[in-house]
């Protein structure tokens, strides 16, 4: 197994009597909440924490995209991921994801991501995104036209990546005159490329392609709701496009902490882990998911898995007991990690080490005891271990 650190970056110094006047840490909330000070010191110390983990011997470390919210300060996934591209030397540097179907010119990002590719000497991992609905609010795009435009930009990017220029290029969206990327990727044909998801069907649908077989990664969801979305995409493969997915192709994403006993785990990361789920995280419905975003079978399947996250007050041991974050000692967590591999059969698994206000100490402490006590024996972890699709637990 392949195992990631991933960060979000939240503004972890945010005043949370903010939802007294306003509903969402998201697009409706003023940036007269920020402060550039404070932003200073948590983009250091977030980026130190992510080279930390590198340097301990996680596979990757991971950063993402999101617009005009308190939850992460990444609009640009490309600049941190710049920002570490020289100060790691092995560990895989995975963007999850880019959403180059909000851009405009998606060709940028092709570029910019070539040229972290070549920095690195092809360690880059490209993560296509359409981005949740509130990115549609924060950057004007029309969520119907979402699925269709995110995967023209995809296209568009693959060629520009893969086939000699100049060339032309004319799609519903997207008109070029001349593709003719410089530099192009460092791997060949391009970097891995990985659609993380809340769970579209037509996104799961369209990963396992078998022009793609792309990695697909789930997050924020209880166990079995997981085991439903990853199965989904086996099912995919084999029913629609006659293949067998690799569990290469699987992948996790989920909150994680350890501390010395699973009762002072539990202790240290309540408030902390609340505030993610309670406040950051927090979206109305119609904001996560407005409408055309998603269809009629999506919307549906969303609606029974994902209101279990976003629509109703957590604490740390109903987030626990349904399997949304892994927490506890170094046994307890290194166990049931194991035990959800053996159900899921994930090859990648990414996990979240600083979440809400966990503070530097705890989040540092977090990354030293999960590499030297958890670590090693997941990534010792092969399919071996899965016990294979277990479809009547997955209804």
């Amino acid at each position: 197994m392949k195992v990631f650190t991933f960060h979000l970056m939240p503004y972890a110094s945010l005043d949370m009597n903010f939802m007294e006047k306003y509903r969402a840490a998201w697009v409706v909330l003023p940036n007269t909440y920020y402060d550039p000070k404070i932003g200073h010191e948590l983009y250091n110390r977030y980026l130190d924490e992510l080279e930390l983990a590198a340097e301990l011997g996680f596979d990757g470390i991971s950063v993402n995209e999101h617009h005009q919210n308190a939850y992460g300060l990444m609009p640009s996934p490309v600049v941190t991921a710049a920002a570490l591209a020289r100060r790691t030397k092995t560990a895989k540097l995975a963007i999850l994801g880019n959403a180059f179907g909000l851009r405009e010119h998606p060709l940028n990002l092709a570029e910019e991501h070539s040229m972290i590719d070549n920095i690195t000497g092809g360690r880059l991992i490209s993560g296509m995104v359409r981005g949740i609905g509130a990115e549609y609010f924060s950057t004007g795009n029309n969520p119907a036209f979402s699925h269709a435009r995110f995967q023209e930009a995809h296209d568009l990017v693959v060629q520009a990546w893969t086939r000699p220029g100049p060339f032309s290029f004319e799609g519903k969206f997207y008109h070029f005159e001349y593709v003719n990327t410089w530099p192009r990727p460092y791997q060949q044909p391009h970097p891995p490329i990985w659609a993380p998801s809340t769970g579209s069907t037509e996104t799961i649908e369209w990963a396992a392609h078998p022009s793609r077989k792309y990695t697909y990664l789930q997050a924020y969801s209880p166990t079995q709701s997981v085991m439903r979305f990853l199965n989904y995409y086996r099912e995919c493969a084999e029913s629609m496009y006659g293949y067998t997915a690799s569990s290469d192709q699987i992948g996790w994403s989920t909150p994680v902490y350890i501390s010395d006993t699973d009762q002072k785990a539990r202790d240290e990361a309540k408030p902390h882990i609340e505030v993610l789920f309670n406040r950051l995280l927090r979206l109305p419905f119609e904001m996560l998911f407005p409408p055309g975003y998603l269809s009629q079978k999506s919307l549906a399947n969303m609606r029974s898995h994902k209101r279990s996250v976003s629509g109703q007050e957590h604490t740390i041991d109903s987030l626990i007991d349904q399997g949304i974050i892994v927490c506890g000692s170094p046994d307890t967590v290194r166990k049931q990690f194991t035990e959800t591999h053996r159900l899921l059969g994930f090859q990648n698994l990414l996990c979240l080490m600083q979440f809400g206000t966990l503070p530097r100490d705890l989040t540092e402490r977090n990354i030293r005891l999960f590499a030297s006590e958890v670590l090693p024996a997941l990534q010792g972890l092969t399919d071996k271990q899965y016990a294979g699709m277990q479809t009547k637990a997955a209804e």
